[in-house]
C-alpha cells in the first residue's frame, strides 16, 4: 500500500555514507527530506545531488534534514560523490543510504515496476518533526527536480503548521496568504493583525503573518 499524507513516515536503519544510521532517531525534532534516485554514476542524478549540497545552507536554515537514497551499495556510492563534488564545485554533506536489497525502497514504494522493475523514481518525502508525511512527489527518471519548488513547499508548509493559513497557486515567501475557512470573521481582528482583505465571502487574504 502507498504510503499517504499524515501517516507516520516508516522507520529503518541503514547503512548510509555517514555511517549507520536510525532514521527516526537521526531525524530528532527536525524537518525531513527523503528523496530518491535512480542510480549511482548517472547524469541526471549527479546534478540533483550536487544542487542538493549547494542548497545545504537553505535547507539548515529551515531545519530541515537531507537524506537521499538508490538501490546502489554503499561501495558504489563512496566512488560516485567525488564526482557529485567536482561536477557541481560543492562538497555532498548529507547522507546516502546503500539499500542493495531494496528494504527501504519497497517501504516506501519507491520502485514502480511499470517505469523500472530495478531502480527506484524519483520520489520525494517531506517529514515533519512529527515524524508524519507531510508532502510526496514522483518525477519520472529522466526529469530531474525542481528544488527551488521543494524549498517553496517547505517554508509553506511550515507556515501553515503554525498559522490558520494557506498559500495560493504560485506563492512565495513574503506575499499574502489566504486565511483558511475555519476562522471566523469575528476571529479576523484578533488572528490578523495585520488586517484581511475580503476578495470573496469565502477567500479572505492576509500578508504573511510571520513577516
Amino acid at each position: 500500500m502507498s504510503l499517504r499524507l499524515g501517516d507516520i513516515a516508516p522507520d529503518f536503519s541503514a547503512e548510509t555514507t555517514q555511517g549507520l544510521l536510525h532514521f527516526h532517531e537521526w531525524l530528532g525534532n527536525s524537518w525531513g527530506l527523503l528523496f530518491s534516485h535512480p542510480a549511482d554514476f548517472t547524469p541526471v542524478c549527479t546534478t540533483e545531488l550536487g544542487r542538493t549540497a549547494l542548497l545545504s545552507d537553505e535547507f539548515k536554515k529551515r531545519n530541515v534534514k537531507v537524506i537521499a537514497i538508490s538501490v546502489d551499495p554503499l561501495e558504489s556510492h563512496e566512488r560516485w560523490v567525488p564526482d557529485i563534488n567536482e561536477v557541481n564545485q560543492t562538497v555532498v554533506n548529507f547522507p546516502l543510504i546503500a539499500d542493495g536489497d531494496r528494504k527501504i525502497a519497497e517501504l516506501y514504494d519507491m520502485i514502480h515496476p511499470n517505469a523500472s522493475e530495478k531502480t527506484t523514481v524519483r520520489s520525494v518525502f517531506i517529514i515533519g518533526p512529527d515524524k508524519k508525511i507531510k508532502l510526496t512527489l514522483t518525477y519520472p527518471a529522466s526529469t530531474g527536480r525542481n528544488f527551488n519548488e521543494i524549498l517553496r513547499v517547505i517554508d509553506s508548509l511550515q507556515l501553515t503548521a503554525n498559522y490558520q493559513v494557506a498559500t495560493p497557486a504560485d506563492w512565495q515567501q513574503g506575499e499574502d496568504v489566504i486565511v483558511t475557512p475555519a476562522v471566523t470573521d469575528d476571529q479576523l481582528e484578533e488572528k490578523f493583525p495585520k488586517g484581511v482583505t475580503f476578495v470573496k465571502p469565502y477567500l479572505r487574504t492576509t500578508p504573511q503573518p510571520d513577516k
